[in-house]
């Protein structure tokens, strides 16, 4: 079993569709202290050592505070079996993490049965990036060489399997030079820009007609209208590129 994402990257499917997705699955630690706490969690790695995950994960939130709240929830649930705090002055090659936030870097062990890791990859999602999990719902970006409606097979075997809830946000064409493109836009987003624009998306901000204002979305997100917009013009001026971004 293995999540490292650079891994990952390099055995997807070179042809196919990239997907986002959004799910939830029972026995989760990851969701169960993201839902108790306002901090958030990016996995790294994760790989099956003898009958145990172990993961390498960043805790990460506006405030010392909110950090350790997480740390002593994952101590606490009964769903991993071991919480070991890494020393952050170091620096471990391919690790992601957020910059101007407060982070804790962990290694916590649990059980493979509370994991949908292997529940994805086993039906040929491969991860394209570390998992982000906030607010108790994790994201995923996965490549996979199907079809469409062999995709949504897939997806139901996976929610039977693991008791899962999968949405998918986002599909794009995974042809090798787009994906690179895109997946490196987006790992140039902040945290608070990728929150920002995958509600926009998915509330249909970008639909025609538009599907909510953006001072909805504001208050959604408990913002000011200007920030909001400014977190938008931001994202598109990345994903896009200037020139591009300036036409909305």
């Amino acid at each position: 079993m293995g999540v490292d994402s650079s891994d990952a990257t390099a055995n997807s499917a070179s042809g196919g569709l990239q997907l986002t997705l959004e799910l939830e699955h029972p026995d989760c630690w990851m969701r169960e202290v993201t839902a108790a706490t306002s901090a958030r969690l990016l996995v790294n790695a994760a790989y099956l050592v003898g009958e145990q995950v172990k993961a390498h994960v960043v805790a990460y939130a506006e405030s010392a505070d909110a950090v350790d709240a997480l740390v002593a929830a994952t101590r606490a649930s009964d769903h991993t079996y071991a919480v070991t705090e890494m020393d952050t002055r170091r620096s471990f090659g391919g690790i992601s993490a957020p910059v101007n936030k407060a982070t804790s870097t962990l290694l916590v062990e649990y059980g493979p049965e509370e994991s949908i890791h292997d529940a994805l990859v086993s039906h040929g999602f491969m991860n394209q990036e570390p998992i982000r999990i906030r607010d108790g719902t994790e994201y995923w970006t996965v490549a996979i060489d199907e079809s469409r409606a062999t995709i949504q097979e897939k997806l139901d075997a996976v929610c039977a399997q693991k008791d899962a809830s999968i949405t998918v946000t986002q599909i794009t064409s995974a042809t090798t030079g787009s994906r690179e493109r895109d997946g490196l836009a987006i790992r140039q987003l902040s945290d608070k820009q990728r929150e920002v624009f995958e509600l926009a998306r998915k509330r249909g901000y970008y639909d025609y007609p538009r599907a909510v204002s953006g001072s909805e979305l504001a208050d959604e997100l408990g913002i000011a209208k200007t920030t909001f917009h400014e977190h938008l013009r931001k994202v598109e001026a990345t994903l896009l590129g200037p020139r591009d971004a300036d036409r909305y």
